[in-house]
């Protein structure tokens, strides 16, 4: 298998389009797609009714996670006598807008599976969501909560959101092809391009990227650029710094001499596909979140036998290494029918038997240190994050204003399309970030 890109000698550049007028473009929901697509669940979500004693509704946008949240509720009666029922938005592209629809209405769901960083941030300055800091404060205590994964969940200095999961963003391989081709699981950068230049000469595809799907548009960005610049991709992603700047610039030209050596998979393979081609030894590495552990299980992958991870090194050595982590919020509403309930509930989430029930059934890693992984990847994954002390990095889709990270996925998905575009794309993201940044902080101030 081989990437449908030629070298970028080959590529022409292609024009990119004109920014429209941003301002209106941030502030504005595209009504009419919008409006069919989420009637119905605004519906559903508005006429949320409260559960029987002793029950509580958790809403979400991931029907996989039912089964975790109703192994954690089944522990969690067993410790505050409380159950959690799982519902299903099963619409990532509508389930923000109709969560925020339902906050202002006195029928919202009790407790939200939700994003953390700027979209939790986002769903806090409705003021429809509840303040959990004290529940936090309890659970550092005790132990049960990483003290450094709290900025994620806090706006305004409080934390509205607790930790459900932590998945850290990883490099999947299959330690028999490589082994086959004389390599070992890569420890410093030039070993990572050594694997990938091994393996595209035994024909096989070293590096899976992707458009499919929209969003993993950010990947190759947020990896590179955080392998290479961690302060910068934290300052970047912050309001902080530019688009234009050099890191960011340096970052591009890194993933266009990939294409350039043809190192990867067509761009519309998605993680499924490119699960059972690692698997079968068609792709040599996938980046992903631990959570893509399940699809490789699907495909008959077998921890330590055709399938492992290794967080990508360091390009600069000379900083701190640095990790990608991805965390879900747990979100108590302030209108919901059973809220009082539902804060007692929050209040147990961080206990070890229901974290440990619903990350093993999730089969992610636990943001609960007194939790033991799920499987050896992961352990193997948070031992070596540990040991390097690692600074955790939020990812790139938590990160910035909502919009800001919608527009911007697409300019990156632009770019992957058309490598020879970076310095076109780069500027427009510059100009969207100018516009973003600029009502984020007109809200703060409001």
């Amino acid at each position: 298998m081989t990437g449908r890109h030629p070298p970028l000698s080959r590529i022409r550049t292609s024009a990119v389009s004109a920014l429209p007028s941003r301002r209106a473009v941030l502030r504005t929901v595209v009504a009419g797609t919008f409006a069919t697509a989420v009637a119905p669940l605004v519906s559903a979500c508005g006429t949320a009714a409260g559960q029987p004693p002793g029950k509580v509704a958790v809403h979400g946008d991931n029907p996989t996670w039912a089964a975790p949240l109703k192994a954690a509720g089944a522990a969690m009666r067993s410790v505050a006598g409380l159950e959690l029922v799982p519902e299903v938005i099963p619409s990532l592209e509508s389930f923000e807008q109709v969560v925020k629809s339902s906050l202002r209405t006195s029928k919202t769901p009790d407790m939200l599976k939700y994003w953390s960083g700027y979209r939790l941030q986002d769903l806090a300055r409705t003021g429809g969501i509840v303040d959990l800091s004290d529940h936090w404060a309890s659970a550092v205590r005790k132990g049960w909560a990483d003290p450094s994964l709290r900025s994620a969940f806090t706006y305004q200095g409080r934390v509205y959101g607790l930790p459900m999961n932590l998945a850290y963003w990883v490099f999947y391989y299959n330690p028999e092809v490589f082994r086959s081709n004389g390599l070992k699981k890569p420890q410093t950068w030039d070993d990572f391009l050594h694997a990938a230049d091994r393996l595209k000469r035994a024909g096989i595809t070293p590096l899976h990227g992707t458009t499919a799907g929209r969003w993993p548009a950010f990947i190759w960005f947020q990896e590179i650029l955080s392998r290479q610049d961690p302060q910068f991709y934290d300052d970047l992603m912050n309001g902080r710094a530019r688009y234009t700047d050099a890191p960011t610039q340096r970052a591009m030209r890194t993933i266009v001499s990939f294409f350039d050596k043809d190192w990867f998979t067509p761009m519309d393979m998605d993680h499924t596909a490119a699960a059972a081609g690692l698997v079968h030894g068609k792709v040599g590495m996938v980046p992903c979140g631990t959570w893509l552990g399940s699809v490789l299980a699907g495909a008959g992958g077998k921890p330590g036998k055709n399938v492992d991870a290794f967080v990508l090194p360091m390009q600069n050595t000379r900083v701190r290494p640095a990790v990608i982590f991805e965390s879900s919020a747990l979100v108590c509403t302030v209108k919901g029918p059973d809220r009082e309930e539902a804060y007692r509930a929050a209040g147990a989430w961080t206990n070890p038997k229901v974290m440990k029930a619903f990350s093993h059934t999730l089969q992610d890693g636990c943001p609960n240190p007194a939790v033991p992984p799920a499987d050896t990847i992961i352990d193997g994954v948070a031992t070596t994050a540990r040991e390097k002390k690692a600074r955790k990095l939020n990812r790139f889709w938590e990160l910035g204003p909502p919009e800001l990270v919608e527009s911007t996925v697409d300019d990156l998905a632009g770019f992957l399309i058309d490598p020879s575009s970076y310095h076109m794309v780069l500027r427009t993201m510059q100009g969207r970030a100018d516009e973003a940044w600029q009502v984020w902080k007109e809200a703060e101030g409001s």
